[in-house]
């Protein structure tokens, strides 16, 4: 019987840390220190199962000995109860408290300066990792720099990231989830959709029915854009407005879960009424092109033959200049996480890793769209694990 709740396991989340110490000792690492925010709460979640609801969060990772999950002063009482991590302690910091600098009078508090010194006096520490460079504040990295002065701060972003790549059978089942309860929002609000809704309506239902299906909340990286008509459309990334739907235009959906940390993300075009020709014969372009890169998309089989496939069949009918880019990406604890895969790196695809496909078109007449979905690659070749798109897109090119 299908469990409708997988969960991460607590010997998931030390096993992770054994492989993080495996990979500082391959590079001589005697330090390594992890940070996450409300953009990226995945690389603390990824060794604790913690993720901060108005803080930051960190992780000390020491070659061996006690490792330290660093909570703001709000979200101490929360961390205790999400960390998986066997042997770990909880350390309150006021510099990973709520950003705007709230004084909080708890006891127990810990200035990272301080105890950074108390790790100096017990470990040797030559050489230090970071993980989260684009977030990492500097409150942090000066008291770090200057308590270990003297000793090598490496980025540890690229190691941490191939770790992650690959995916365990319980993420993979928690992948799926969320693409279930994603791709059965989708059926129940698209059908509800009307002419006069206007966009942040139909956010609201879309949230609505995936935190009724199980979702933890909608992806970890934006909320359902609902971008409609030739004008809003057109822009990549968006907030929704209160602009009211029409028939025959074009609705460019987007939407993702959160289950467990884990994402599903589906991108979809939509039309009230009669479908347009010229959005049909784009969408059909894009859909194909899409399943022309997951039937390639096999263990061993390196990423640039993958998407030349299909900018090459873009190219075939004519739509190559609305293409700015094509997304081939990894997903997990981020909707869109490390590594990206293109012509010029030639990354290799590999068994039980979850990619996203992304055709976006853009800057038509009559607007643009998405088509995005989630693949699990098996050892046979990839799997489109939200189904949506499978289920209505043949019905709306017909």
């Amino acid at each position: 019987m299908k469990n409708l709740y997988p969960v991460i396991e607590k010997s998931e989340f030390t096993a992770r840390v054994a492989a993080a110490r495996a990979d500082m000792a391959a590079e001589g690492i005697d330090l390594l220190v992890g940070f996450s925010n409300l953009l990226d709460p995945s690389t603390v979640r990824y060794f604790t199962d913690f993720a901060a609801v108005n803080e930051s969060a960190a992780i000390i990772i020491p070659a061996e000995g006690e490792v330290t999950l660093c909570s703001g002063q709000a979200g101490y009482d929360y961390a205790q109860v999400k960390n998986k991590l066997d042997g770990s302690v909880i350390k309150i910091f006021p510099e990973i408290g709520e950003v705007s600098g709230f004084e909080y009078d708890t006891e127990g508090q810990l200035d990272f300066e301080v105890y950074f010194k108390e790790l100096k006096a017990k470990y040797n520490v030559k050489k230090i990792g970071l993980i989260g460079k684009l977030t990492f504040p500097a409150v942090i990295y000066n008291k770090l720099a200057a308590v270990f002065a003297g000793a090598e701060i490496v980025d540890f972003d690229e190691q941490h990231y191939a770790r992650r790549v690959i995916k365990t059978p319980a993420e993979i089942a928690c992948i799926r989830r969320a693409a279930d309860i994603i791709s059965d929002t989708f059926r129940h609000v698209v059908q509800k959709i009307y002419a006069g809704m206007n966009e942040l309506e139909l956010q609201a239902e879309l949230e609505a029915e995936m935190l009724r299906l199980g979702g933890e909340s909608y992806v970890q990286a934006f909320a359902p854009m609902v971008a409609t008509g030739p004008a809003n459309s057109f822009i990549s990334m968006c907030r929704n407005t209160t602009r009211k739907m029409q028939e025959s235009e074009i609705l460019n959906l987007a939407a993702g879960v959160c289950y467990e940390g884990y994402n599903g993300v589906i991108c979809t075009p939509h039309v009230l009424g009669e479908v347009p020709e010229k959005i049909k014969d784009a969408v059909k372009c894009a859909y194909e092109a899409l399943n022309v890169a997951a039937d390639l998309m096999k263990p061993g089989t390196p990423c640039d033959v993958v998407m030349n496939a299909y900018t090459d069949h873009l190219t075939k009918y004519g739509y190559i200049e609305y293409c700015p880019y094509g997304s081939l990406h990894s997903t997990g604890l981020l909707e869109c996480e490390a590594p990206v895969f293109s012509v010029k790196n030639q990354r290799v695809i590999k068994e039980n890793m979850g990619i996203c496909i992304d055709a976006y078109f853009k800057g038509m007449e009559w607007g643009s769209f998405r088509v995005e979905d989630v693949y699990v690659i098996g050892k046979n070749g990839a799997e489109r694990v939200t189904t949506y798109n499978d289920e209505v897109l043949p019905a709306f090119l017909a």
